[in-house]
């Protein structure tokens, strides 16, 4: 078995940060560090098939603030995350402040993710 090679303090402290977190937040962190990592590498002359989201099995009990957590993970290529925070604010509000069912808005909020995940991909397409 060959040496494994040292981490630098910065991936020390990097990987501590990591096994701190809850699951769900690892997924996000590791989605970022995804996108920061397509972000750094210049793109090839091959054209790459666009990226599938992630299985994230929806949790029979989940708060709407984990359900987007967990899409944001799912759907980690997305990029425009405004348009997205401006939907998912809007469903989250009519929970909390117009007592809107919770099912209905997670329900909603896959399918919005879900229709910005299309969008995306057509545009990778074209």
């Amino acid at each position: 078995m060959g040496k494994r090679k040292a981490l630098t303090s910065t991936q020390e402290t990097l990987l501590a940060l990591f096994e701190r977190l809850p699951e769900a937040q690892r997924e996000t962190l590791l989605s970022f560090a995804e996108f920061l990592a397509r972000q750094s590498v210049p793109p090839s002359a091959e054209p790459t098939p666009p990226a599938e989201p992630r299985a994230i099995a929806r949790p029979e009990k989940e708060s709407v603030i984990a359900a987007i957590k967990r899409l944001n993970a799912t759907y980690f290529m997305l990029e425009d995350r405004a348009g997205l925070l401006n939907e998912t604010s809007a469903l989250m509000t009519q929970h909390v402040m117009q007592g809107r069912d919770i099912g209905e808005v997670i329900d909603e909020l896959e399918v919005v993710f879900g229709r910005f995940y299309e969008e995306w991909r057509a545009e990778q397409s074209s």
